[in-house]
């Protein structure tokens, strides 16, 4: 049986802005429940993996959240460029596939009594690349699951999701290590895959979800584009910092909370598995105050309220020796976790156009998770030198610090940025027709700008900078002619003429419109911006280019010669 993505629209019930609404769409509503059981095998593994490591010493215990981890740090990039240049939903199904194949070899070696420390991590550190392959295609593929408004709520969903298992896998995992043995934790999660797997062959996706980006820009290209596109989005550079700001700190719970079973609370694996579902089980009643403590306290509210919260935990955790204290205690930090998590997921997501979505979500999991995978050793080593208590003090004094640098970079208004694609760009209509490859291209638009709007002109066009920077300008730069004053040139230069025509199909935004027609609003009656596209002067001659048209024996030559005229942003 197909599922399809009808039956989405944000009429009926539930109503489309209620946190639980995505669940009323099929698709995301399968995917949803499928995601639930990898998730909950993938605790469960978690769980047998480090008590099978407990006995080795704290350090080799936490580098179980490194193997995990680090994989996003090497390939979240490289995994963004593949989910940009894919069928997102193939590589999906990969990357599901061999991760099922993994934890299927993780089982043989336990059940087989060979499985050694460093076959586990490197096995773990192998799962940890199919999660780095998958995740920016999954952030990536949400919007064709959602519509933009119900992005939020899908984001809180997820981390549910993930919380949900967290509730439910560390304890069903602490039960089947105790009864059964570590092995079957991993033949459980080597099963889990196959629902995502099933889901995605069976989704009846509308044609045209997928279309391949015109020229496919090379490997380092893209990588360069995504890296361009970041620097020049204030807004997400915003969330990253908040993230790297929150995360290290954050990481201490994970990686150290089996020490405070094991060495703080004298717990086995099934009072491990409780305190893991203490957190899970707050994030889950999370999700039902999160939608209420975001009206009451904005986002950055959310964020430092977060990681006030954890901070606190943290302290607790370091103090007190008594296990209901210290479940209760988990439960507040669950919430805490969903909170700030989904905040910065939704901010992010809700900042990024298509044409870069997915390698844009690559740089923010590789600040999340490589925010984890460097704090991990670094705990464990400081509690494994000054005590396990001095750690988490540590951790919990970064989470504070964290809380107070909110009012001081906090997370942009996203009111005015849509990244909706906005096609306004003409086709520029050149004498000569370029090859995809030739380049650069030095595109230079003048202005006429009314005298006593210059300043104001100039201020504008900082924010067309940005989006030309974003867009594909390797340079850019604004001059007022000496000789005229209010005459303004503008110069920037993309790689090829492929990317050029990028910028105007597929790059330019309903945001990148606005900041353009603002600019021209400063413009003196009667006057538009006047384009030309020129090359370089030794390809021209060296290779020629293919005339369109033959021009008029006796006319004169056109503005530019052989560098085109149009409208250009």
């Amino acid at each position: 049986m197909a599922v399809t993505t009808k039956e989405t629209s944000s009429g009926g019930s539930p109503k489309a802005g209620a946190a639980w609404a995505p669940l009323a769409l099929p698709v995301f509503r399968a995917l949803w429940i499928a995601q639930f059981v990898s998730n909950t095998g993938s605790w469960m593994q978690t769980v047998g993996a480090q008590w099978l490591l407990l006995g080795h010493g704290a350090a080799l215990v936490t580098l179980v959240q490194t193997a995990s981890s680090l994989p996003v740090v090497l390939l979240a990039l490289p995994s963004g460029v593949l989910a940009d240049r894919f069928d997102r939903r193939g590589l999906l199904v990969v990357a599901q596939v061999a991760m099922c194949a993994v934890a299927t070899v993780l089982a043989v070696l336990a059940f087989a009594g060979t499985l050694a420390p460093g076959a586990l991590l490197a096995l773990t550190f192998l799962l940890g690349c199919g999660s780095a392959l998958m995740s920016p295609a999954w952030q990536a593929i949400q919007p064709e699951l959602v519509g933009r408004a119900q992005l939020g709520q899908a984001s809180a969903l997820g981390a549910v999701n993930m919380n949900l298992a967290r509730a439910i896998g560390p304890a069903m995992g602490g039960v089947l290590v105790a009864a059964a043995g570590a092995g079957w934790t991993f033949a459980f999660n080597a099963v889990s895959y196959l629902g995502i797997v099933a889901v995605l062959l069976l989704w009846r996706r509308p044609a045209g979800a997928f279309v391949p980006p015109a020229g496919r820009e090379g490997f380092l290209t893209a990588l360069l584009a995504a890296r361009r596109y970041v620097w020049n989005a204030p807004g997400i550079r915003r969330v990253l910092l908040r993230t790297a700001l929150f995360i290290p700190g954050a990481a201490a719970v994970w990686s150290l909370l089996p020490l405070v079973a094991g060495d703080s609370l004298g717990l086995g694996s099934g009072g491990y598995g409780l305190l893991l579902t203490a957190v899970g089980s707050g994030a889950v009643g999370g999700a039902f105050l999160l939608p209420r403590l975001r009206k009451l306290l904005g986002a950055n509210g959310v964020l430092a309220a977060g990681a006030v919260v954890f901070g606190v935990v943290l302290a607790v955790l370091a103090t007190v020796h008594v296990t209901w204290v210290v479940a209760v205690v988990l439960l507040p930090a669950g919430v805490a976790w969903i909170a700030v998590l989904s905040t910065l997921n939704a901010a992010t997501q809700i900042r990024l156009p298509g044409w870069v979505r997915a390698r844009g979500l690559a740089v923010y999991l590789l600040v999340f998770q490589g925010g984890q995978a460097l704090a991990a050793p670094l705990w464990g080593a400081l509690s494994q030198g000054a005590g396990l208590s001095a750690a988490l003090l540590v951790a919990a004094g970064l989470l504070l610090l964290s809380a107070v640098t909110v009012p001081l970079w906090p997370l942009y208004d996203a009111a005015r940025i849509d990244p909706t694609p906005s096609d306004h760009w003409p086709t520029p209509p050149l004498v000569h027709e370029p090859g995809p490859a030739d380049g650069p291209v030095l595109v230079s638009i003048v202005y006429h700008v009314a005298p006593d709007h210059r300043a104001a002109f100039a201020d504008a066009m900082a924010d067309v900078a940005r989006s030309r920077r974003r867009t594909g300008a390797l340079t850019w730069g604004l001059f007022e002619d000496g000789n005229e004053p209010g005459r303004f040139v503008e110069n920037y230069l993309v790689g090829s003429w492929a990317e050029h025509l990028a910028q105007h199909h597929t790059r330019q935004t309903v945001t990148d419109r606005r900041f353009e027609e603002l600019a021209r609003s400063f413009l003196l009656p009667g006057t538009s911006p006047e384009t030309t596209h020129a090359f370089d002067a030794a390809l021209a001659a060296g290779r020629g280019h293919r005339p369109l048209a033959p021009p008029a024996p006796d006319a004169a030559p056109a503005p530019g010669a052989g560098a085109g005229a149009g409208q250009d942003g």
